[in-house]
């Protein structure tokens, strides 16, 4: 495993020597550091079962981000000093009781600033047995190089396509680049991994699902985030799932950046019918579930 010294393993390519133990602007250094890991029974249906299912998803929360969400909803993972440091081999550890505990795969959110230590613990997982598909749970900013590297240790992407215009990502989530980088990230995806396959319960085995959570005043931009989707589908000839999700709740400093209120029915109402309008949920689309059911603080690092 080389931890990087001029690190470039998100767009920001902030070049950090986090071998020498300097933070990158995710807030990572040279240290894995994990804040959650458990079943999960609110993400897409595919993926986690029902609600009261004894099974779920098994997550694995990293802590820090690439990204700077202003509304985001688990800000003391991504953006506070909430985590704990762990070894490959606890990360091991971790991955083989998920899948010991029932996980119907494994869930890895928002991991990208620890990609060497999460390739060198599925390696291990998998000489001891493991053998669940992997999710790659992330904000959509990632590159493609990364999105190579996963190849062979990801079967399903869950990723993200915030917004189309680039001044609403510099203000909403600080990356201006936003827009061009998911768009080739998501890209190499598709090609990457191609359409997707199901188990016979109906749990995603491969495949790419790609979220995008409508935000209050902003359905243009979600329209025009549709469009280009649809795009990429035409471009690639490759299926994928859409997750048109309505459950935006001001957390954070959402406020302060003029979204301080829910969405209303109607404003997600024209989403969906543009959704429609574009081929894109014919037969595959799923939401996840409220994010009432979201880890809020305060947060107990169950199962790290």
């Amino acid at each position: 495993m080389q931890i990087p010294h001029h690190c470039t393993l998100c767009p920001r390519a902030c070049g950090a020597d986090r071998a020498a133990g300097q933070r990158g602007f995710c807030g990572a250094d040279n240290t894995l550091r994990v804040a959650r890991a458990a079943l999960h029974h609110w993400e897409e249906p595919c993926l986690s079962g029902a609600p009261n299912a004894e099974t779920g998803s098994g997550t694995v929360f990293f802590s820090g981000c690439t990204l700077k969400c202003c509304y985001c909803q688990n800000y003391p993972i991504s953006q506070g000093e909430v985590g704990k440091a762990i070894s490959v081999e606890r990360l091991t550890e971790i991955f083989m009781n998920l899948q010991n505990g029932g996980a119907k795969n494994v869930n890895l959110v928002t991991a990208s600033q620890y990609l060497p230590w999460v390739t060198a613990a599925l390696d291990a997982a998998r000489a001891q047995g493991f053998s669940l598909p992997v999710v790659y749970n992330t904000g959509g900013y990632e590159t493609v190089e990364a999105v190579r590297a996963l190849a062979g240790y990801v079967d399903i992407w869950l990723a993200d396509y915030k917004y189309a215009d680039g001044a609403l990502a510099a203000e909403l989530s600080a990356a201006r680049d936003y827009p061009a980088v998911a768009d080739a990230a998501l890209r190499q995806m598709l090609l990457q991994t191609g359409a997707p396959v199901y188990d016979a319960d109906g749990y995603l085995q491969k495949g790419v699902i790609v979220r995008h959570l409508a935000l209050p005043g902003h359905v243009a931009d979600s329209k025009a985030v549709l469009r280009r989707l649809a795009a990429l589908r035409e471009e690639t000839g490759v299926e994928f799932i859409p997750s048109l999700m309505s459950q935006f709740t001001p957390f954070y400093k959402a406020a302060e950046h003029g979204l301080g209120r829910r969405i209303t029915t109607y404003e997600y109402r024209q989403v969906i019918d543009e959704a429609v309008q574009l081929g894109l949920t014919d037969g595959y689309m799923q939401e996840k579930s409220s994010a009432r059911e979201e880890y809020t603080p305060p947060f107990d690092l169950e199962g790290v």
